[in-house]
């Protein structure tokens, strides 16, 4: 194949929850502007319609409402994104949330929301999602899940976020399990464990420009990761140039994992 074809997912179709804002809006604009029809899937009304506007200019996108924090929510989301495309290629488990507290007053609600939102709902909304994930394999087209982790899944954390660094060490360990399951079927599960990115989760930060100097400053590369960033690993894991690729966490961090060094965001 030659290079572009390697990386060409035009005529796929994409679905990425949490795509209205952060990490899961730039995945969403690269998959768009790579030809893919994207569908970004969100909770809230607005913020899908406001999305699509603004990303219409780049490709084909559109809009489901719909959330996975709860085990009947991410079936339901599922089963709908099925009656409209039936065939989906790429799968990306971008939804999630975070929480903060002193350890002995970590509360419930916390734990739960989180979890249940952060690995629970991707583990029943991926399942709901495999007939069109198999209808992609049997048209012999591609289809990959790409599951969005974090650092702070393979690194301890500095803040209080319990509930948040264990959701995503577990995503970790699922999109493992589900490669080895799904192997046999050519379907390639990934997980991508972003370091410090521009987003909602990052505004203490991002707002504060000591904090973000020092961020900087623990990260390798000496920036926060860009758009172009996590949109072009996003866009090889789910083109042929990724189809040997599966079981893998891969950081995305500007060195912090592989160098030893992770960013301090505490």
């Amino acid at each position: 194949m030659k290079p572009a074809e390697l990386f060409d997912i035009s005529g796929s179709t994409a679905l990425v929850t949490g795509g209205t804002s952060g990490i899961g809006k730039m995945i969403a604009a690269g998959l768009a502007a790579a030809g893919a029809h994207v569908v970004i899937a969100s909770r809230k009304a607005q913020a899908v319609t406001d999305t699509v506007a603004d990303l219409t200019e780049l490709g084909v996108v559109t809009g489901i409402v719909g959330d996975v924090s709860t085990p009947d929510s991410a079936r339901a989301l599922g089963a709908e994104v099925v009656a409209v495309h039936p065939k989906l290629n790429i799968l990306v488990n971008n939804a999630g949330v975070t929480w903060g507290a002193p350890l002995e007053e970590f509360p419930d609600y916390g734990w739960e929301k989180v979890l249940s939102t952060n690995l629970a709902g991707v583990f029943h909304l991926t399942v709901a999602l495999l007939p069109a994930l198999r209808a992609a394999r049997q048209n012999d087209d591609r289809a990959s899940i790409i599951n969005i982790g974090s650092v702070d899944g393979i690194n301890v954390p500095e803040m209080d976020s319990f509930s948040y660094s264990a959701s995503k060490a577990g995503l970790h360990q699922l999109t493992r399990h589900l490669a080895k399951k799904l192997a046999p079927e050519a379907i390639t599960a990934n997980a991508i464990a972003p370091g410090p990115f521009e987003s909602r989760m990052m505004r203490f930060i991002t707002d504060d420009p000591e904090s973000l100097d020092r961020v900087r400053a623990s990260v390798p590369l000496g920036r926060l990761g860009e758009p172009d960033d996590i949109a072009g690993l996003t866009i090889f894991l789910a083109s042929a140039a990724g189809r040997y690729l599966t079981g893998t966490v891969i950081p995305l961090d500007g060195g912090g994992v592989g160098c030893g060094s992770p960013a301090r965001l505490g």
